[in-house]
């Protein structure tokens, strides 16, 4: 294993052992010139291990003037979009795992302003970055720290009561 890797991976869990809430992400490309299967397979092992659950992910692309664009290329884009679909899905299903275990909580929300999805609502943060929607008229908490109720998750976001 690499060593930075290794040393990274000890990172994360001794933040995960202090913080068990903690919200863990990453940036992942895929369809790098000569990305196998098995470093696919073993970027979706340290998904899993680690218990990344938002990403931003992208299939790579050759800027031009820098090293890798002279770099050959073998895998299919259908291959490259192929493994990113996975890629999302692994973390989409860790991200939900996490939300749905979230219900029943008592959270402590940052109240960021009116929901995009329902105008008489509250939209806000968890400490662990979920937007959550919860049912309030009072605008006066806007910008406030709020205790609310977990009482649903949804695939992008949570409800609540105060």
């Amino acid at each position: 294993m690499d060593i930075l890797l290794w040393e990274n991976k000890s990172i994360i869990r001794k933040v995960v052992a202090n913080r068990p809430d903690i919200s863990v992400s990453s940036d992942f490309i895929v369809g790098f010139p000569g990305e196998t299967n098995k470093d696919f397979e073993d970027t979706i092992n340290l998904i899993m291990e680690i218990g990344f659950d938002t990403s931003f992910s992208f299939i790579y692309s050759a800027r031009p003037g820098t090293p890798a664009a002279e770099f050959k290329d073998v895998t299919t884009e259908n291959e490259k979009k192929h493994r990113l679909a996975i890629l999302q899905s692994q973390i989409m299903r860790q991200a939900t795992a996490i939300s749905e275990g979230m219900i029943g909580t008592k959270q402590n929300v940052l109240v960021t302003g009116i929901s995009k999805k329902n105008a008489k609502d509250l939209q806000g943060r968890t400490e662990n970055n979920r937007v959550v929607n919860f049912p309030c008229d009072d605008h006066s908490l806007i910008g406030q720290f709020s205790h609310v109720k977990i009482t649903d998750a949804l695939p992008n976001s949570l409800l609540a009561s105060l």
